[in-house]
């Protein structure tokens, strides 16, 4: 087994790394490279992570993706009544793929183009602004682009952080957006006025590249200045050789994670 890894396998890792800390909550990812995120992140450095078939039923153990489901090891049930409870008492993180997200995290999945007569007809909001509302947020881009990380959204449906500071009383004290991986790099909001801020670009990506290919400006990983060409910013971490084993061989051994990312 080659050492190196991929692209894929480097996004898998780093969408891991967006439920470091977040203890005995339900990890909802969405989409292939995010599920195995979170299931790795289980079977390292976050145990006590709850995670689901991605319908009904609690399921333990370090799981490949495609396992049926007379061969899981199933722990409990949890009907969408109760997945309502969890995400309004604020005991989930989800990692959603947004069709379109701005520079403050507003996110769109419902449509693209004017709302009264769409280009694209999408998903429709469904959970997204109770999602940012009420528990952690997180995003997953396997194509970053202008199309995408855009500087308007033509519907929001996940409340970005302007619009959270905007609202009424206590109405966004359990707003939190964490992360945005993408393809190219790893983004978050750690900034004073809660912009998109670049933290890490993935191995053999350019900022430059990843600048082109954002449509607004990002804060840089110290301060809140543009970043430009030439701005030192980390690679982002790989898997270690034990993590690498779990993807290839244990999480995902038909190797879906490259569909989604290719070499």
């Amino acid at each position: 087994m080659t050492s190196t890894a991929t692209r894929a396998e480097v996004c898998v890792t780093a969408c891991a790394q967006a439920w470091r800390g977040d203890g005995e909550i339900l990890a909802s990812p969405m989409g292939t490279v995010p599920t195995l995120g979170a299931r790795l992140a289980r079977a390292t450095f976050a145990p006590d992570l709850v995670l689901t078939d991605g319908l009904a039923l609690i399921v333990d153990g370090d799981i490949p993706l495609g396992t049926p489901a007379e061969d899981l090891t199933v722990e409990g049930w949890l009907p969408y009544r109760a997945v309502l409870d969890l995400l309004a008492n604020g005991r989930r993180h989800v990692m959603m793929g947004p069709a379109q997200i701005d520079v403050y995290g507003n996110a769109n999945i419902s449509c693209v183009g004017d709302w009264a007569r769409p280009k694209r007809q999408l998903l429709g909001a469904r959970g997204a602004p109770g999602n940012t509302v009420n528990h952690a947020t997180s995003y997953w881009v396997p194509r970053h682009s202008r199309r995408v990380l855009t500087a308007h959204v033509d519907v929001v449906c996940g409340v970005g952080n302007d619009r959270a500071a905007a609202l009424p009383g206590p109405a966004a004290r359990f707003h939190d957006l964490r992360r945005v991986i993408t393809n190219l790099c790893v983004l978050d909001f750690e900034t004073s006025d809660g912009r998109m801020r670049l933290v890490s670009v993935h191995p053999g990506v350019t900022v430059a590249e990843v600048v082109e290919a954002t449509g607004f400006d990002l804060a840089a990983p110290k301060g809140s200045g543009q970043v430009l060409p030439g701005v030192d910013v980390p690679v982002t971490a790989g898997p270690t050789p034990e993590e690498l084993r779990l993807i290839r061989e244990v999480l995902d051994p038909r190797s879906l994670r490259d569909r989604e990312v290719p070499g």
